[in-house]
């Protein structure tokens, strides 16, 4: 399948010539709902003991601040009915776990009581392969020929399915470009990313982590991409809200948006030559 990206941005403003007036239209915004940040994700050769889950709602449109939400109680229990508790660094909306034990190809369950409600999410613990020590370098990458990029590689399991997602962070862009891949057409084959930017130059650190994730995350993210119309569709679909696999078992309609994910993750960091 052909690699899908979604592109986090940041428009600072919008300017069109022949405009004497600037029209501002007031927006509805709709009540608040619950946003779940629970990715337990486990860095190879660490122990991953300590792990964050955060809770925020959704906010108003122009809005650059997302609330934290206090006074959640989370668990997440393993196989063996082991708990671990997430307790809230006071005020942040922020729930650190320090003794949690993470197992590849164990599903674990997590639980939030908030306000009289009970949410629920379960998911399996995702392996993923070492990012290989080769990285090719290219200064006449990207689709005009004019950008640096960074190829890398990974050695996909044969044994089984598998979806990836890549996370490139580097110092001009302000966030990660994030990529979705699976193994539909390339099990058990050497894979192979790369990443191009024209600003990147000699001494700049590229730094490269690939999470082992799950087929219904993959398909999560395949929806947000499209849902934001990052996926170079010249005829993107209407926005939606995208669901993730959070469930309210007290109350359905009020569901709450985010996602349970649980991912070993391979880091490999890069200085341009």
């Amino acid at each position: 399948m052909k690699p899908l990206k979604i592109m986090l941005m940041v428009f600072a403003g919008l300017f069109v010539t022949g405009c004497e007036k600037v029209i501002k239209e007031d927006l509805k915004t709709a009540a608040p709902r619950l946003v779940v940040d629970a990715s337990i994700d486990w860095v190879k050769n660490t122990a991953g003991n300590e792990q964050k889950i955060i809770l925020s709602t959704t906010t108003g449109y122009f809005s650059s601040e997302f609330p934290g939400v206090s006074g959640a109680i989370i668990t997440v229990t393993n196989p063996s009915n082991i708990v671990f508790d997430f307790v809230e660094m006071p005020g942040t909306g922020q729930y650190i776990c320090n003794n949690f034990l993470p197992v590849i190809g164990q599903t674990y369950n997590l639980k939030i009581v908030l306000n009289g409600e009970t949410y629920t999410a379960s998911e399996t613990f995702t392996p993923v392969p070492e990012i290989e020590d080769n990285i090719d370098q290219n200064s006449k990458g990207g689709e005009a020929g004019d950008e640096m990029e960074i190829t890398f590689y990974y050695k996909d399991d044969a044994s089984q399915k598998n979806s990836y997602l890549n996370s490139i962070t580097e110092p001009h862009s302000a966030f990660p470009e994030l990529e979705v891949e699976d193994d539909e057409h390339t099990n058990g084959n050497l894979m192979q990313e790369s990443y191009s930017q024209e600003k990147l130059k000699a001494g700049d650190q590229v730094d490269i982590k690939l999470y082992g994730i799950s087929k219904s995350y993959y398909n999560y993210m395949f929806k947000l991409i499209v849902a934001s119309g990052n996926d170079g569709n010249p005829f993107p679909t209407i926005p939606s809200a995208v669901r993730g696999n959070i469930v309210n078992q007290t109350d359905n309609n009020n569901y709450a948006f985010g996602y349970f994910r649980l991912a070993e993750v391979a880091t490999k960091s890069y200085t341009i030559k």
